[in-house]
């Protein structure tokens, strides 16, 4: 039986940590941003400032790899896992400044339970995070991740019915359905990531 060496060295598993931190502050964001009086301006300011951070760990995890000999796991599954973290932020990110930009009055309250399915989602994958190093207790991760995906898979067709239900002018169902959409690929986002921790653990067990 072949047995692979893993360096001790924490910083790829505090990288991903900080990483899905930064997607709990996006959450939080994207949810003060569908608040009833919330400054949008502010929240947008705040978003991109997160955004940002988040640039800065994903770089700093490729800037990691290519500085390492010996990495914990395959240098792809790192960049891939590197990668998703990213790209849920700036999913997030997109949301938010489109509502600032089409200067969207009023958000449908259902918005909010795809923003709760996402904030759960974050919290998840923050915790999961450091359990890399031991690939221990990472299953009941993506099943949950998984169960969260099908729930917002059916807010998002509630959402998409009442939208076009006549309730709303044509120019606004447009404006709503970028977003709806937007917050759809946010979740599936944090699916990706989930399975590619799946494909991780398979691989080191």
């Amino acid at each position: 039986m072949a047995f692979r060496f893993r360096p001790v060295d924490t910083a790829f598993y505090d990288l991903f940590t900080d990483s899905a931190n930064h997607l709990v502050t996006g959450t939080a964001l994207l949810a003060e941003m569908m608040s009833d009086g919330a400054d949008r301006e502010d929240v947008a300011r705040r978003m991109r400032d997160a955004e940002h951070a988040a640039d800065e760990t994903a770089h700093a995890i490729v800037k990691k790899v290519n500085s390492t000999f010996v990495t914990p796991f395959d240098r792809e599954d790192i960049y891939s896992l590197a990668s998703g973290l990213d790209d849920v932020m700036d999913m997030m990110d997109e949301v938010v400044d489109m509502i600032l930009l089409y200067e969207v009055r009023s958000l449908p309250p259902a918005l909010s339970n795809q923003v709760e399915v996402l904030q759960r989602c974050a919290e998840l994958t923050a915790a999961s995070m450091p359990r890399l190093q031991s690939m221990q207790s990472l299953e009941e991760y993506w099943i949950e991740i998984n169960r969260l995906e099908n729930t917002g898979d059916k807010n998002h067709r509630r959402i998409l019915a009442n939208l076009f239900s006549g309730e709303y002018k044509t120019i606004e169902v447009l404006k709503l359905k970028d977003i709806v959409e937007s917050l759809e690929d946010a979740i599936d986002a944090f699916e990706k990531v989930a399975n590619t921790v799946e494909q991780i653990a398979v691989k080191e067990s």
